[in-house]
């Protein structure tokens, strides 16, 4: 089965849901997105594919969120699009992806739905 995996080495979910994949008998190809991030097509097309909200996909918590002001009430979709594709530590991992779906494995046991 074919499996990519945009992948955070430093993230603990991360590293349990390639541990889940491998543990399920696949070895995905693996993405550092922190060094080669998905373009924003590709981004916009992971967060509908996974069935979540451009919100959803974005990491709040990095201080670069802050301080591009994506906090400010009114945000749209595009600009927090724009800014995860520009800043990619603020796209929250790990996506998923194999022939059965897309997911965002936040808890990483949303893998298994796809495996």
């Amino acid at each position: 089965m074919a499996i990519t995996i945009y992948h955070n080495a430093r993230c603990g979910t991360s590293r349990n849901t390639l541990a889940a994949i491998r543990d399920a008998g696949h070895e995905p190809q693996i993405v550092d997105y922190l060094v080669n991030p998905p373009t924003r097509d590709t981004l916009t097309r992971l967060i509908a594919d996974a069935g979540i909200s451009v919100r959803e996909a974005v990491r709040s918590k990095e201080a670069v969120f802050t301080e591009l002001g994506l906090d400010q009430p009114g945000i749209s979709d595009a600009a927090l699009l724009d800014a995860m594709a520009a800043h990619p530590i603020l796209i929250e991992r790990p996506f998923v992806v194999t022939p059965n779906g897309v997911r965002l494995c936040r808890p990483f046991t949303r893998v298994h739905e796809i495996l």
